[in-house]
């Protein structure tokens, strides 16, 4: 198992970054809440997770210590794999993720796109004793970094297609959120936002 990973950012992108390890590239999936943490680091450390598939051997990183313990929890649930843990800690920060499992608040963790009412459920009925244990609830905001729309906008599409979803419907989703917000957009509240069921 790879506990985490400590080297050289070569490239940085909402959903991946890789990372130079003694010459040695890697590839490691991130999540929106890494992605805002990691800032412009030359030298980073990320902790990981390794999920070995017949097809496919992929690592997971997080900045911090929660964001892992919670991934690593939800990821024992039956329905949720290691992207859908993934795409909830990308749209949820890890303090919101806990205040929604431990006051049984469906519906947030139902906003979440991918997630049904039952694996929901699921996930508050499972997790809530082993949250409460760990007593986390360390509410944390990403900070993110104001870029110009056209920019945003190519980024956050460019993410959400790396998730998973369709073009048409991605270029849909940002046009909509963009139209609402007055101002400017960080690059994560704009994948965020897409990432919610409207």
């Amino acid at each position: 198992m790879i506990a985490y990973l400590s080297g050289k950012l070569v490239f940085k992108d909402p959903t991946y970054v890789i990372i130079d390890v003694g010459g040695i590239g890697y590839q490691v999936k991130i999540s929106l809440q890494t992605y805002s943490r990691i800032k412009d680091e030359e030298q980073i450390r990320l902790l990981t997770f390794l999920h070995i598939k017949e097809d496919a051997h992929t690592l997971y990183g997080f900045k911090e210590e929660t964001e892992k313990r919670l991934f690593l929890l939800l990821i024992t649930i039956n329905g949720v794999g290691p992207n859908t843990g993934l795409m909830i800690l990308s749209s949820l920060d890890s303090g919101e993720i806990e205040q929604a499992i431990l006051s049984g608040d469906v519906g947030t963790l139902q906003a979440v796109k991918g997630i049904g009412v039952k694996t929901a459920q699921r996930i508050i009925l499972e997790l809530k004793d082993k949250i409460g244990k760990s007593g986390g609830n360390e509410l944390s905001t990403p900070l993110g970094f104001l870029k110009s729309s056209n920019k945003i906008r190519e980024e956050a599409l460019q993410a959400l297609v790396t998730l998973g979803f369709p073009k048409a419907m991605a270029e849909k989703s940002i046009t909509q959120i963009l139209k609402k917000t007055e101002g400017e957009i960080s690059l994560e509240d704009l994948i965020k936002a897409s990432l919610k069921t409207p």
